[in-house]
């Protein structure tokens, strides 16, 4: 067997680490470059009220009109987290989520994820026993939320802090349909839950609402569901991220315009996906709390990150410099004559 002088040997594994370390830099230096339209573009959204551009998108196949040869592929969550996990893990490409999730998908991952539109305003309750009459009968209560960290469970955990009842009211995290039922065996005694929930809990359960989170924000608007993206997926396939929100606008143009068949899709939507429909007065409530749009709301994003911290999710406010990337929204929104979204504090 040939040997090497160990000098030699040094030079020739620097040399080979160096090429490896070089071709890996090329390679994601060609990785984030622009690569036109993506083979396929994963989404995800939740089989909520509070998603229904998304719904819509899909069942009306506006989005895979806009996205051509670009294979479109949907995944459904229950709430926030999992969807960011999802996101982080490339397994999914674009999420509608909500607006606590993405703030702390950001920054935990450090950029990976980017805000890039919005999509629904409103439609989150606090809805509670009747014999509760007061912020103060909540002592003792037990109140369910969606999931740890979510954008409902922030609002509440948020709500408690402010009325300092943190510690003197239990927080459940648990799926929605879960809740309803727990509601009706007594084993909780309301929550903070998004549409379709809230009016689940009031018209089927006998529940009622003492405290619609619109009323705690300017003109009753408040980022309930937006849409971030992959940084990675953003710059390497920005012409698919522009498309999938050209269809995005189109859905909620259609919904507008139909609220009657956009009831019904949705509602086909959501027995499709977790096997049962909304009575006509739980949808008819429903998508009478929300406003679809794809304005982000950027200006309320400060507020939020400083919601988390008051909610004890995190320790302190979040700086989001580079949260937000509006530009192919803004070209979509160029291109059909209507006004741009800006969020300077946002930008990077």
């Amino acid at each position: 067997m040939r040997t090497f002088p160990r000098s030699r040997l040094l030079i020739a594994t620097l040399a080979a680490l160096t090429v490896v370390a070089g071709c890996s830099r090329a390679d994601r230096v060609a990785d984030t470059a622009n690569q036109g339209t993506a083979a396929e573009v994963r989404v995800g959204f939740f089989p909520n009220v509070t998603h229904t551009p998304a719904l819509v998108g899909v069942k009306k196949n506006f989005f895979a009109q806009n996205l051509g040869g670009t294979k479109l592929t949907t995944q459904t969550f229950n709430a926030g987290p999992a969807e960011v996990n999802a996101l982080l893990g490339n397994s999914l490409d674009v999420a509608f989520l909500g607006s606590g999730p993405a703030i702390n998908g950001f920054t935990q991952s450090k950029g990976a994820i980017q805000l890039v539109a919005g999509a629904v305003s409103g439609g989150a309750q606090l809805v509670v026993k009747p014999d509760i009459t007061s912020v103060d009968g909540l002592k003792g209560r037990n109140l369910a939320t969606p999931q740890l960290a979510n954008t409902q469970d922030v609002a509440l955990k948020k709500f408690l802090a402010e009325h300092h009842l943190t510690g003197q009211v239990q927080v459940t995290n648990t799926e929605n349909s879960k809740t309803l039922d727990a509601f009706r065996k007594g084993q909780v005694d309301g929550g903070w839950l998004p549409e379709p929930w809230s009016s689940r809990l009031v018209l089927d359960a006998g529940a009622k609402v003492l405290v619609d989170e619109k009323t705690l924000w300017p003109q009753g608007r408040f980022p309930t569901t937006v849409v971030v993206v992959r940084s990675e997926f953003l710059k390497q396939h920005p012409d698919t991220v522009r498309a999938l929100l050209k269809g995005e606008l189109q859905a909620i143009d259609w919904a507008k315009q139909n609220p009657a068949e956009a009831k019904t899709v949705v509602n086909n939507a959501l027995k499709e996906l977790s096997g049962s429909t909304l009575s006509p007065a739980v949808l008819d409530r429903a998508f009478s709390n929300i406003e679809l749009t794809t304005d982000p709301i950027g200006a309320q994003f400060p507020q939020l990150a400083q919601d988390s911290v008051t909610a004890g999710v995190v320790e302190s406010a979040v700086d989001l410099k580079g949260f937000a990337d509006f530009g192919p929204l803004n070209e979509v929104l160029k291109a059909q004559q209507l006004p741009a979204v800006s969020a300077p504090q946002l930008a990077k």
